[in-house]
């Protein structure tokens, strides 16, 4: 049900010399956070199964808690991030937007400027840990 395309961002994000580095970015937005990392793994999930109950099972999270995410960032934004289909018979289900899509894809490559932007800067503070 994959349908963002997020396959190669994954395998991106793995690859990273300064994996054990952690860098956390977050868009405030009228007094709450409209992206941030949870949020864009929650977005990943949804497209991955399609279900926003699905995405939350497989995040450990409950639905309404997710539900409620996927409000935030549809009303942060000036596009839905996320479209639901009502339950019934053959089933609800959700799906990330195009729009979605290419907001993950932006905060993922956001993430990778910035490694790499410290990136110089982190390798010279690590030299000066204290290595005993």
């Amino acid at each position: 049900m994959v349908t963002c395309g997020l396959n190669i961002i994954q395998q991106a994000k793995s690859v990273n010399d300064m994996s054990s580095v952690k860098l956390t970015i977050r868009l405030p937005f009228n007094g709450d956070t409209a992206l941030g990392p949870g949020k864009v793994d929650l977005l990943e999930a949804i497209d991955q199964t399609g279900s926003i109950s699905a995405a939350a099972k497989s995040m450990h999270m409950s639905y309404k808690r997710a539900w409620d995410l996927v409000n935030v960032m549809n009303t942060s934004f000036k596009q839905p991030l996320v479209t639901t289909a009502t339950g019934g018979k053959h089933g609800g289900g959700a799906q990330v937007s195009d729009f979605g899509c290419e907001v993950i894809r932006t905060y993922r490559t956001m993430e990778q400027q910035a490694l790499t932007a410290i990136e110089a800067t982190v390798t010279q503070l690590t030299r000066e840990l204290n290595q005993e």
